[in-house]
């Protein structure tokens, strides 16, 4: 057998009871991927937090940290670990936590559920503050290996946000920022866009990839702040 059909799953101690049709029964918090994914050196099995042994609300006595994946996928209170050859599912791995968009078929609509799994590339403007030169818009990108950041002021052109390189640990947000020198006074829009490294750009709003999303999972979508100078 083929180690790409293997997936391993991790459950946790926290279980509740789960009703499918007439069917009730007790379920663990579980969450599967594929082996190759799960044997990720960057992955992590974590016993401790800032030097002290984990606090039981973060996951005590072990918890599964997936760098580069949505929270969902770092269970905690880690019970057991199995390596399967077919498909897992749960309530909380083919349900609760999915996303559900439309697709088109051949002229036709359907709707495709997907498990929620690797974070995808954002970004978000955080704050304006005022500088000697007028104001400056501070943001973060993260999801992706991030190649440039660029901001848009209400329907004005991109423009190139400068990265603070001083952080530069594969999984860590970037930060980045742009002067806004002599804002007119009233209210503006700010909005932000990432480019990965690989080319990948976070869809706008209008996107049929955000568009078409019925849920809040993944949701990566350019994020527009209104801002009010006075």
């Amino acid at each position: 057998m083929g180690t790409e059909h293997l997936e391993v799953v991790f459950f946790g101690t926290d279980k509740g009871e789960v009703t499918i049709r007439d069917i009730k029964m007790q379920q663990n918090f579980a969450r599967s991927m594929s082996l190759a994914d799960a044997m990720n050196p960057d992955n992590l099995l974590c016993y401790e937090m800032n030097g002290a042994t984990l606090p039981a609300p973060n996951g005590f006595p072990l918890r599964l940290i997936t760098l580069g994946w949505y929270g969902i996928a770092n269970v905690k209170w880690l019970k057991g670990i199995e390596v399967r050859d077919t498909r897992f599912m749960s309530l909380l791995m083919g349900r609760d936590y999915v996303t559900i968009r439309e697709e088109e078929h051949k002229g036709e609509t359907v709707r495709a559920e997907t498990s929620v799994g690797r974070a995808l590339l954002k970004s978000a403007p955080a704050k304006v503050t005022r500088n000697d030169s007028g104001h400056r818009v501070v943001g973060a990108a993260w999801g992706a290996p991030i190649d440039r950041v660029e901001l848009k002021i209400d329907q004005g052109p991109w423009m190139p946000a400068v990265i603070d390189h001083s952080e530069e640990a594969e999984y860590a947000w970037k930060i980045w920022s742009l002067d806004w020198p002599n804002p007119s006074p009233g209210e503006h829009t700010v909005t932000s866009r990432a480019i990965s490294t690989a080319g990948q750009i976070q869809p706008a709003m209008d996107d049929p990839l955000i568009a078409k999303k019925h849920t809040y999972w993944e949701s990566n979508g350019q994020v527009t702040r209104r801002i009010r100078i006075v």
